[in-house]
């Protein structure tokens, strides 16, 4: 399948956390559909055939000038096509105009990694959870941060094609900031 265009797609902000939206996401195409059930977070979506990719986020529970973006999927049959970079700097526009002066994501594989970079995102330096790298925005966007966060992935056993990704982008620099949806 070729890449589809993503100017045409329509970015949606659906409320705040205090909106209390829940979304319904299938599990046969989405991951982690379940975590937007919940209501404690707000929705940002994207669309052009039904919901393609769908983030979630709340404030940060001791900086409340970050939001931290704690889910982003993107259905399976789409993925590959620049659109989560794109939801993911949508989510960063609307949190700017919403008085938020930084944002963070934690990301578990190579290609969220580079998803996020694309959306503006920096690998902080810091590890959480199980294996998450935490990427913010702002934050250095050097060659050498990009590569040692690259690296941290790279001593992970991975699936043959994050582990062919990691040796592609090992020696390089970050990739461009995608522009802003709209």
């Amino acid at each position: 399948m070729g890449r589809r265009s993503t100017a045409c797609m329509e970015f949606a902000l659906l409320g705040w956390p205090e909106d209390a939206h829940p979304l319904r996401l299938d599990y046969r195409q989405f991951a982690y559909a379940g975590k937007f059930v919940m209501t404690s977070t707000g929705k940002a979506v994207v669309g052009d055939d039904g919901v393609v990719a769908a983030a979630a986020f709340d404030a940060d529970r001791t900086d409340p000038d970050t939001l931290c973006i704690r889910y982003v999927t993107v259905r399976l049959d789409r993925q590959g096509e620049g659109i989560g970079p794109r939801l993911l700097r949508f989510v960063r526009e609307r949190a700017v105009e919403r008085g938020y002066d930084r944002l963070t994501i934690g990301v578990n594989n190579p290609f969220s990694y580079q998803a996020a970079y694309r959306a503006g995102f920096c690998f902080t330096g810091a590890e959480q959870g199980l294996g998450e790298l935490t990427l913010a925005w702002p934050g250095d966007r050097s060659g050498e941060r990009y590569r040692e966060g690259l690296a941290l992935f790279g001593e992970r056993d991975l699936v043959d094609e994050a582990a062919a990704f990691i040796d592609d982008h090992r020696d390089g620099e970050p990739p461009s900031v995608v522009a802003a949806p709209g």
